[in-house]
């Protein structure tokens, strides 16, 4: 299989020494050029037809988004990757990015940061979303509905919970999801969205402006309501706990998980203690295998698990493994998902005769 073809497009040239530098090592991409312009770029793409883009949000002449904007209207499925500074404005800016199409994004290293340091992160980080995003790192198989409906049991007690994971997609995902939750949600729910800090809090600001349901950063003791979500700030894990009938959010700074911290399985694990039959998780679009095993202590305290299908994913690595790893009670398009969750918090509080029926 020939390498993934790569576009740097960046107005630093010490930036673009860097990432040629970063991806140079890694045998299954290549640089196939650089652009030092918005314009440059653009002029490029037919003539280099690369498999992804790196594209800085901060340029001269044509900036990020407005290069963006151009490539999603000539190139509407090329891969697009930003990269940008991780701060207050750089995140507006990437939140606003996705939102018009960007597939995901990297953070510049820091000032403080050694070359070899920042090399280091970039490779690690920026290397893994280009070949996700250019399908070179394969999901796990899909599995077919049949298969999902002999895993079914007898359906839980009403649902007292919702909480969503998810990653590579995941800001476009959750503005498909939570805007369309009503007001008078009768749970309250939690989301680990893999983001950095002040991208989290942007993000459930951005959320919290599109949605009738309240939208929040998570914060250590805050006590839980329905109608109401808490999106994990990012480098904390998001726990929740339960005294009595109270359950409040507990926030950790203990090692990554699945190199991630915020984590889902972490939350995950911590909703199936508090929670039991009680819970439902959804995990979407995302890189990695995060959740998978989250999942499976949420199907194993009597919970209940939807994944997006396949085919709305921009990366169907989290979503697949729950899939694989048998723990699935129903696959959803992204624009089924709200209604599913709907239905499925609403369903026992509207015809309590139904309890002990098998699941849908």
């Amino acid at each position: 299989m020939p390498p993934v073809r790569v576009l740097v497009v960046d107005d630093s040239v010490v930036v673009r020494k860097l990432l040629s530098e970063a991806l140079a090592s890694t045998p299954e991409i290549q640089l196939s050029g650089t652009a030092s312009s918005g314009a440059i770029a653009l002029a490029k793409i037919p003539q280099l037809n690369p498999d992804v883009i790196t594209l800085d949000i901060e340029m001269p002449g044509l900036n990020g988004i407005q290069t963006l904007r151009e490539i999603r209207k000539l190139y509407p499925k090329l891969p697009v990757i930003m990269f940008s500074t991780l701060t207050e404005h750089g995140a507006a800016v990437t939140l606003e990015a996705l939102a018009l199409g960007a597939s995901d994004y990297v953070t510049k290293p820091t000032n403080s940061q050694s070359l070899a340091s920042a090399m280091e992160q970039v490779r690690s980080e920026l290397v893994a979303k280009i070949l996700s995003l250019s399908g070179r790192r394969q999901c796990p198989p899909r599995q077919t509905a049949p298969q999902l409906l002999r895993q079914s049991r007898v359906r839980s007690p009403r649902l007292e919970i919702l909480a969503i994971g998810t990653s590579t997609g995941g800001p476009n995902a959750l503005a498909e999801v939570i805007p369309k939750l009503p007001k008078d949600l009768p749970v309250p729910a939690v989301v680990v969205q893999h983001m950095p800090p002040l991208f989290t809090r942007l993000l459930a600001e951005r959320l919290n402006s599109q949605s009738r349901v309240q939208v929040r950063e998570a914060e250590a003791g805050v006590a839980l309501e329905p109608g109401h979500v808490w999106i994990a700030p990012g480098n904390h894990h998001l726990l929740v706990v339960r005294k009595g009938l109270q359950a409040s959010l507990e926030l950790n700074q203990d090692p990554p998980e699945n190199s991630c911290r915020p984590a889902v399985d972490v939350l995950f694990r911590s909703v199936a203690r508090a929670y039991g039959p009680g819970a439902l998780a959804v995990i979407m679009t995302g890189m990695g295998s995060d959740g998978a095993r989250g999942a499976a202590h949420i199907r194993e305290a009597g919970g209940e698990v939807l994944v997006q299908d396949e085919a709305s994913s921009v990366v169907w690595g989290m979503p697949g493994a729950v899939v694989n790893a048998h723990c699935a009670d129903k696959i959803c398009p992204l624009a089924e998902i709200s209604q599913e969750i709907i239905r499925r918090v609403s369903k026992e509080r509207r015809d309590p005769s139904s309890r002990g029926t098998a699941r849908a």
